[in-house]
């Protein structure tokens, strides 16, 4: 069976690290349009996950309208906690994360953001990213509740405490079932799917790279992780092209498919498609080359005979994201 190709998007408000409840803009939606004609050329399906600013403003929603009319997306959530109404928390770096915030909140406000996306596209969504990749068990519990199929805000090797958020450093790699009392415990027939972020290295020994990853405090006083970097003998990447070169990104999909992944999933920030709007696009002519990096792993896809596909639109019970991936920690 050919491994799939997702493209999972955070589709959200232009204002980049601001936590405020109200008075944002949404102008990068305007680009999706253009984002979205590269896609079709390729046959790629990609998930847009949506927040509040962007499902309640009618160009936007009439922007994802016609994508959806013609079958070449699938929607799903994004929730950012500081502008997802209702407001009851006090507006911090720590309560950006849905992961620190109490069931009851959680429960609200993506249940509301829910029902804006079914109201607004017609859609309901079963595919959710939490905002700042703030994943917990509370958020699973919601999840669960409200009838979601999968989740993809786990970031493998990655380890957001630095930004009150979880650390994944320990968490599989490829996908897995779960249950929400422990997020990044596979356990056979677990409720929920998690399919993270595809990160990893360019190197094939995954277990040795992941170790000496692990050392943070050791190798980040020693520079280690630096020398190891520089000398091509540790190299973490993301599928993403905020975080790597087209080059990059494809030689660590061909390393991640060579080691037994059913899927890849590369994902990044409808704001980053608006120059000036988010750290990784500054300029006309770095959107340019931001468009020509995607497009690079779209011809590799194309090229591999990936299978594109909207992150909850091929889910069954027989699917092969329902078992677990060789590079699971």
């Amino acid at each position: 069976m050919s491994a799939r190709f997702f493209i999972t998007i955070d589709t959200e408000e232009d204002d980049w690290g601001e936590y405020r409840t109200t008075g944002f803009s949404v102008k990068n939606i305007g680009q999706i349009s253009r984002l979205q004609t590269l896609f079709d050329h390729y046959g790629a399906v990609p998930t847009y996950l949506v927040t509040y600013p962007v499902v309640t403003d009618d160009a936007s929603r009439d922007l994802f309208l016609e994508i959806l009319a013609r079958n070449r997306c699938e929607m799903g959530t994004h929730c950012h906690p500081w502008n997802t109404p209702p407001f009851e928390e006090e507006l911090t770096e720590r309560h950006s994360m849905l992961s620190n915030l109490p069931h009851s909140t959680v429960s609200k406000k993506i249940k509301l953001l829910t029902n804006q996306i079914t109201k607004s596209l017609g859609v309901v969504p079963r595919s959710f990213r939490a905002g700042r990749w703030g994943f917990g068990p509370h958020v699973a519990a919601v999840l669960k509740e409200l009838g979601y199929s999968v989740d993809t805000s786990v970031t493998p090797l990655i380890d957001w405490s630095a930004y009150t958020g979880p650390d994944f450093r320990a968490a599989p790699s490829g996908s897995y079932q779960f249950n929400p009392t422990d997020i990044q415990l596979a356990v056979p027939n677990g409720s929920l799917l998690e399919v993270p972020a595809t990160i990893g290295f360019l190197q094939n020994n995954y277990e040795l790279c992941r170790r000496i990853n692990s050392w943070q405090g050791i190798s980040s006083r020693l520079h280690i992780r630096g020398i190891l970097e520089r000398a091509g003998l540790v190299n973490l990447r993301w599928l993403s092209p905020e975080h790597s070169s087209g080059k990059d990104m494809v030689a660590l999909a061909k390393t991640t498919l060579q080691q037994g992944a059913s899927y890849l999933n590369m994902t990044f920030h409808s704001t980053t498609l608006l120059p000036g709007k988010s750290p990784y696009v500054h300029a006309e002519s770095d959107l340019t080359s931001f468009l020509e990096n995607i497009e690079m792993v779209l011809k590799f896809a194309v090229q591999e005979g990936l299978i594109f596909s909207g992150l909850s639109h091929w889910l069954n019970a027989d699917s092969a994201l329902f078992h677990p991936e060789s590079q699971s920690a």
